[in-house]
């Protein structure tokens, strides 16, 4: 039958009220009950005025019919409806997920997420490329329904403990007291972490009016071309509660360490314990201050022999740095007073630490410090040694003390270290040593200086990753590039090996290794060659110094070197002349000889860096064929000329079965000697007697 238009009405109006108030089981019988009523043509009817399928208006009506019971309250579908969850179709993907989020404990070590961020859609992504149908949502419940959550590090581990470490506590806890019961200085000294100047973000906030905050660079780093930095180191006087911070600009170094305590005592130390006679120091074990750092223990050394103090040094064991008073004391309050304020000045530095108080009475004072503490110096063990240090009984890597006067020699201060640096590059100037005039040397160093400092530039682009470095423009280096090129063409003349050099400028060998490789590659790309010198001289820096001072040999034996000796007229028949020819003669057909030989043993070219350095070898092949001449010339056995070339008896023995076929072949005849020397000691005390030159013969 046809239904009119008012009942079409009256059913419109009815499902806009009622239906957004069932849930979907109960519109659903709703829908069937008006198709029921309306007999024939109603379930299509009921359907387009709701706006639902059909389907659902005849599967309600099924329901009717079939006399379903009432669902328990609360729920719109049977139990057990719906679609199945994802781990219930696929029992797999938890163990997967878990291999993923747990590689260490739960699944594969080498899982594919195991370096990268485990985010939701990283995790679902993965599982799908491994076939695991799953969405991030889906993920996220199952990592809630195993315990897992968002969580960052938790900073608990202190890492292994030194088993002497509360022993030592207790032990500066008693230095400390017994020096305060004394009325003498206590400090507790430390670097402050570098700061660059400029508008840079600082952490922390302070208060400001509302959205006017203090505009800053937007990262982390300045990228200007000359950037000021400055190095805070405190002296905190642990009876006064007071501290005071040199600022410097340059290197943290153990020389600059000790100018800040040098500076401390000269402005405070000396009027607040004006009858002190000792002092303690308490630092931590490494930084600038380490206990391992000779420089740090030879600075002090000079600064207690120039104020007359005892200084006593106890370090904190490796690892328990903040248990030093000056971090919870001085530093902390100074990090919060600085909080949310860009440092743009050296007088915004030195005024915010100077500005820093606590209700306990802190006071704080702050110096800037100009002055330049280069890296690379270097202190010989001989000149530890000489030094007035006693180490106590308790613990002596980490306690000892340092007197005023006392030791083999006077402890050098900084500037006699740079005025002997500076004499020393004077002398290896010379033309003797370098082989070049002066004019020759400065032309040398004048056709390298660009190649220099694009190299410098170079290495500073390579380290701070393509960004423009942090620099004051000041050449704070030890050696300039002039001093780099005079001790490379010093070195590849073989007038002496590097350990001389360290010794004789007070530089680390480090420094000079990197300084002589890098020129030495320099030349190399330049195609220019520097001659050695055939039989190289100095062995140690005495001989050197001896050398330079023009010592006679009755006055200094040690004048005379020992490899310059050995050239004697006495011990070669002939003179040093004719055997200076005779070893350019031979060095390169020997040369030639010997890496024929090895190129036949290694079946190929030289490796890249292999034998890159000059004195990679025991013995310069110079030293090889004079060895040889005075072998087959019998002037000692093989003993004394091993100990005569620093070297052991087989090393020797080689070397000269190299030599002898390059001699054969060029029939040179060497006249044997007329007296044996049994020791090395006899020989070289024949040589240092006064004698008349003999030129002997040489037979070719």
């Amino acid at each position: 039958m046809r239904i009119s238009d008012e009942v079409r009405g009256q059913l419109a109006r009815r499902f806009e009220v009622l239906l957004p108030h069932l849930n979907e089981r109960q519109q659903r019988l709703a829908l069937a009950t008006e198709a029921r009523l309306l007999g024939h043509g109603g379930v299509r009817l009921v359907a387009r005025t709701a706006g639902v399928s059909e389907t659902t208006v005849r599967k309600g009506v099924f329901e009717l019919e079939a006399g379903v019971e009432p669902l328990p309250e609360g729920r719109a579908r049977r139990p057990g409806g719906g679609r199945m969850r994802a781990e219930a179709v696929d029992p797999s993907l938890v163990p997967a997920l878990m291999a993923l989020v747990e590689p260490d404990e739960r699944g594969d070590p080498m899982s594919p997420l195991r370096w990268t961020t485990k985010s939701l859609r990283h995790l679902a992504a993965e599982l799908s490329r491994q076939g695991h149908r799953i969405t991030a949502p889906t993920v996220g419940r199952l990592l809630k329904a195993h315990g897992f959550s968002l969580q960052g590090t938790a900073k608990t581990l202190e890492g292994g403990q030194h088993p002497d470490r509360d022993a030592q506590f207790r032990y500066i806890n008693e230095q400390v007291k017994g020096h305060q019961a004394s009325g003498e200085p206590v400090i507790s000294v430390d670097a402050k972490k570098k700061e660059q100047l400029g508008q840079l973000p600082m952490a922390g906030q302070e208060w400001r009016p509302a959205g006017e905050p203090v505009e800053v660079e937007d990262h982390s780093f300045f990228a200007g071309p000359r950037v000021e930095t400055v190095i805070p180191y405190g002296i905190y006087d642990m009876t006064a509660n007071t501290g005071w911070v040199n600022v410097g600009v340059d290197h943290d170094t153990a020389a600059f360490a000790v100018a800040s305590i040098n500076r401390w005592w000269q402005a405070r130390g000396r009027h607040d314990y004006p009858a002190a006679s000792r002092l303690l120091i308490t630092a931590d074990a490494g930084g600038s201050n380490s206990y391992r750092y000779r420089l740090w223990k030879a600075e002090l050394a000079a600064f207690a022999a120039e104020t007359g103090l005892t200084v006593t040094v106890c370090h904190f064991p490796p690892g328990t740095s903040k248990w030093n008073k000056i971090e919870h004391r001085l530093f902390s309050h100074i990090t919060m007073n600085w909080r949310g304020r860009p440092l743009t000045s050296h007088e915004v530095v030195l005024n915010t630490i100077a500005a820093t108080t606590t209700r306990t009475g802190l006071r704080v004072e702050a110096a800037l410090d100009h002055g330049s503490y280069p890296t690379g110096i270097a202190v010989s063990r001989d000149q530890l040694l000489a030094l007035p240090i006693t180490a106590h009984a308790d613990h002596s890597r980490w306690n000892y003390s340092i007197a005023p006067a006392g030791g083999t020699v006077a402890p050098p201060r900084a500037d006699e270290r740079t005025a002997t640096r500076e004499r020393t590059l004077q002398t290896l100037a010379d033309p003797r040593l370098a082989g070049m005039n002066s004019r020759e040397l400065e032309v040398l160093q004048a056709q390298l200086a660009p190649a220099q400092a694009a190299r410098t530039e170079q290495r500073r682009y390579v380290l701070r990753g393509g960004r423009r470095v942090a620099t004051t423009g000041r050449s704070r280096a030890l050696l300039s590039d002039a001093d780099e090129v005079l001790i490379t063409v010093v070195y590849l003349r073989q007038v002496c090996p590097q350990k001389v050099l360290c010794d004789l400028l007070g530089i680390n060998p480090v420094t000079i290794g990197q300084a002589i490789k890098a020129t030495r590659q320099l030349l190399d790309e330049q195609k220019i060659s520097i001659t050695p010198t055939v039989v190289r001289y100095f062995t140690r820096a005495e001989d050197l110094r001896a050398w330079a001072t023009d010592v006679a040999p009755a006055e200094h034996p040690s004048a005379i070197p020992t490899h310059q000796a050995l050239t004697s007229p006495a011990l070669t028949g002939t003179s040093r002349e004719a055997l200076h020819t005779l070893l350019e003669e031979l060095i390169v057909p020997y040369a030639a000889a010997i890496e024929q030989r090895r190129h036949r043993q290694r079946g190929g070219d030289r490796r890249p860096g292999s034998r890159g350095g000059v004195f990679r070898q025991k013995m310069t092949d110079g030293d090889r064929i004079l060895a040889t001449i005075l072998y087959r010339r019998r002037v000692c056995g093989l003993d004394p000329l091993a100990e005569l070339f620093g070297v052991c008896r087989s090393t020797l023995w080689n070397a000269i079965k190299d030599v002898l076929p390059i001699l054969d072949a060029r029939r040179i005849d060497i006249t044997p000697a007329e007296h044996r020397h049994t020791t090395a000691a006899d020989l070289l005390a024949s040589v240092n007697e006064p004698q008349t030159e003999d030129h002997g013969d040489r037979h070719r």
